[in-house]
């Protein structure tokens, strides 16, 4: 009897885990709530980070950097991300996480949720993540609903299993059915081998067979095949974030940039920009492989007008995710 005693001590009831989630609920809600109601002191919203937890960042940046063979801003750490965004003034960072597991999804998205019960404090908002080969990506997808998470990220670069995969496409299909934004990393990865998974074509492929309403296709629409981007995704109903696209590549040696990966030079940046639309452009970092007060400053000095810059640093992104006063 005794051994029973101890066990419902440690193991919540049914009643008990109701009342948490039911909590845990009100806290985020409230949190976005607060959010919003200072909507208009919201300048500038970094729509791509990442961000990893304080006991393996230095580990899983020392080999992604040596995968890349570029060299991180910032110890990719919660802490050091809030550091960053307040010297560069960025008011709100959206974390994206990678999923290399379709075992891990819950795990992931139950830890986005309860980060974005401080979205208010920390200014940091994450999305859910998902994984093609997941059987159960409806389930998956609704409980990411259901614990008020704005968005998906794709990465089919580390799935190894095309954007445009039917897989895929159902999953894109089912997240557009309960609105979600979803974000995908779209060409070249610096730190994988060919082939490319999300290929431009595949997202012609992808928006003319889903139709996704909110799709981000990341990297101003696909990194280092910026050429297809300008002549195909052009006047096309999704959205580009400017992550990783611009600057010098920080290499770790001189060998590292052997291949000719580069970043946008500033003309072609803005002929891109303006090809694409001023009002389809989400500004990003990748945090940690960018640094954000680099990336604020070089939009910041672009011949844009007061106003495109308004919606290139929030104003866009305030209306993808919902951020309205009072909401």
């Amino acid at each position: 009897m005794q051994y029973k005693r101890e066990i419902r001590g440690v193991i919540p009831t049914p009643e008990e885990m109701e009342r948490q989630l039911q909590e845990a609920k009100e806290r985020r809600e409230a949190s976005w709530e607060r959010l919003c109601h200072r909507a208009e002191d919201i300048r500038i919203i970094d729509f791509h980070v990442h961000t990893f937890p304080e006991k393996i960042a230095e580990r899983a940046l020392k080999q992604l950097s040596e995968d890349s063979g570029s060299r991180p801003f910032t110890g990719g750490t919660v802490r050091e991300l809030r550091a960053s965004m307040q010297e560069a003034g960025v008011d709100l960072s959206i974390a994206l996480p990678v999923v290399t597991n379709p075992g891990k999804v819950a795990h992931i998205n139950l830890t986005a949720a309860e980060q974005n019960e401080h979205v208010d404090e920390t200014g940091i908002l994450s999305f859910a993540g998902i994984h093609p080969a997941a059987e159960n990506y409806r389930v998956l997808l609704r409980q990411a609903k259901e614990l008020g998470i704005k968005g998906i990220k794709l990465h089919p670069d580390y799935y190894g299993i095309a954007f445009d995969d039917p897989r895929t496409m159902k999953l894109i299909d089912y997240a557009s059915e309960l609105d979600l934004i979803i974000i995908t990393h779209a060409g070249t990865d610096i730190g994988l081998y060919p082939p490319v998974c999300c290929t431009v074509d595949s997202i012609v492929h992808v928006m003319d067979t889903v139709a996704p309403p909110k799709l981000v296709a990341a990297h101003m629409g696909g990194w280092n095949n910026w050429d297809e981007v300008l002549t195909k995704l052009a006047g096309r109903p999704l959205w580009v974030d400017t992550a990783f696209s611009l600057g010098e590549i920080e290499w770790l040696t001189p060998d590292s940039a052997k291949y000719g990966f580069h970043q946008l030079p500033d003309k072609e940046f803005l002929e891109l920009v303006h090809a694409l639309g001023t009002d389809r452009v989400l500004f990003a970092t990748d945090s940690p492989w960018a640094e954000q007060k680099d990336y604020v400053n070089r939009i910041s000095a672009m011949p844009f007008t007061e106003e495109d810059k308004q919606k290139i640093f929030a104003g866009n992104a305030k209306k993808l995710l919902g951020i309205i006063a009072g909401g």
